[in-house]
């Protein structure tokens, strides 16, 4: 979608700039040209949902995991939930292998969140703490921060193996 919404911008520019020539190559071409590139630069922030890639944050082995399915909610996944993952990446020498099914709790995500106080919460990136069938975590270790949020979800155990809690 976004390749043809470009596509019809620089249409619309070429199509405003036709009929002045090559006077101005060196200044932005037009103000909807500008609008199109600023659109495109932006990350379109939705739910975790089936094969969005999640960094893991924890030291369970696994590097990147890659979402089946979200447990809870149709749309998908957003902060504390928890889904079915497939490692997409892993370290050598880790408790877990590279194509094992594993559950994750969802821990920073992109999509912004709003809080009790009025505030919003969002993250850079979709991270996420490998859990087992009891939600127990993996890994001993938490790295970067973890929203205040997954305490109300039941997620004491991953508040206190992190580092740093938002």
């Amino acid at each position: 979608m976004a390749v043809t919404f470009a596509s019809r911008c620089s249409r619309v520019g070429r199509s405003l700039m036709g009929g002045l020539g090559n006077n101005f190559s060196n200044l932005p071409n037009t103000s909807s040209e500008i609008t199109c590139s600023s659109f495109l630069s932006q990350q379109q922030r939705t739910f975790i949902q089936m094969r969005t890639v999640l960094k893991v944050v924890d030291n369970s082995g696994a590097k990147k995991v890659m979402c089946i399915q979200a447990l809870k909610g149709k749309k998908g996944a957003r902060l504390g939930d928890t889904i079915i993952a497939s490692v997409k990446e892993a370290m050598p020498n880790g408790k877990v292998k590279k194509g094992k099914v594993v559950y994750g709790v969802v821990v920073r995500a992109a999509m912004q969140r709003g809080r009790c106080d009025g505030s919003e919460v969002k993250f850079d990136d979709n991270a996420v703490v490998l859990v087992d069938k009891q939600g127990q975590p993996i890994g001993t270790r938490v790295f970067g921060p973890v929203p205040h949020e997954l305490r109300q979800k039941k997620h004491v155990k991953i508040l206190t193996l992190a580092e740093h809690i938002a």
